[in-house]
């Protein structure tokens, strides 16, 4: 089954985008390449049941199983060991990214308390988007009983563009909700 946003793409984001920025090529215009979600895990790296909790959450969420990343090295003041659990990271590519895309804009944002849209400061020069995400109850999956702590998350949309106005046209055709 074909997303609603990827064929909402093909179909209406691609046009308007060579119409508006001029593209020769079909290939020039910007496309969402996968969506990282990451989550670090901060004090519960002790506590293996913490971080099975988060890294199950952190699936339910992006409707695939995500990774244990692991510390590089050692570090004595943050009480960190090599190779000791510091978060868990998902990558997202193909339907499952545009499905939680659109999961995102159409249920979990709209369900933040006072909402007033998400910054369209957060690009990088290459035109990748960054937000973050204070708690995990804005998404439908997760059940407010069967959390044992309220964790963030950081969502990195990277985008195939040349500029960051190309990544901000993209993401406002998908319609993400951005400040004025």
């Amino acid at each position: 089954m074909t997303q609603r946003l990827k064929k909402q793409y093909t179909e209406t984001i691609v046009p308007k985008l060579v119409e508006k920025f001029q593209y020769t090529n079909i290939h020039e215009v910007p496309k969402i390449e996968k969506i990282v979600i990451n989550r670090g895990i901060g004090n519960a790296s002790q506590n293996q049941k913490m971080v099975e909790s988060a890294l199950k959450e952190l699936g339910m969420i992006a409707g695939q199983k995500g990774i244990i990343t692991r510390s590089k090295k050692a570090i004595a003041g943050f009480k960190l060991r090599e190779k000791m659990p510091v978060g868990v990271v998902v990558t997202l590519r193909g339907d499952r990214m545009y499905g939680f895309l659109d999961r995102l804009i159409h249920l979990a944002l709209p369900r933040v308390r006072d909402f007033q849209g998400i910054s369209p400061k957060s690009f990088d020069k290459n035109g990748n988007y960054s937000l973050g995400l204070e708690e995990q109850l804005m998404f439908p999956e997760i059940e407010y009983d069967k959390i044992d702590q309220i964790r963030g998350m950081d969502i990195s949309i990277v985008i195939k563009a040349n500029k960051q106005e190309e990544g901000l046209a993209l993401l406002k055709e998908f319609g993400l909700p951005f400040r004025s």
